[in-house]
């Protein structure tokens, strides 16, 4: 009788598993990155409202991209002693803007 209480208590607790919830966070902020016409474009310098964010090679699209606060940016790309690009744009919530360099 004992080891028929004792096996019924291990199953009994064995079974039970407490409810878990899974909680998620999208990350909504605009995204841009860039679509090379030549591998050497990878080299180019990207300034997004002034500030140095590193070379285009780090954001090619499909890739990767950079990420921004929603609003409207200065955009420019330097490669070789000229300007590739130069735009001002506007980035809202959820938004992935690509751009072709040539």
């Amino acid at each position: 009788m004992f080891v028929t209480l004792l096996v019924a208590a291990v199953l009994g607790t064995a079974c039970t598993q407490m409810p878990t919830e899974k909680v998620g966070v999208s990350d909504l902020r605009p995204q841009v990155s860039f679509k090379l016409a030549s591998p050497d474009l990878g080299a180019a310098q990207v300034l997004v409202d002034g500030l140095d964010m590193g070379q285009a090679s780090q954001y090619v699209d499909g890739s990767a991209s950079l990420r921004l606060i929603p609003g409207t940016h200065d955009l420019q790309v330097f490669w070789g002693g000229r300007t590739v690009l130069s735009e001002r744009f506007y980035a809202a919530d959820g938004v992935n803007k690509s751009f072709v360099l040539k």
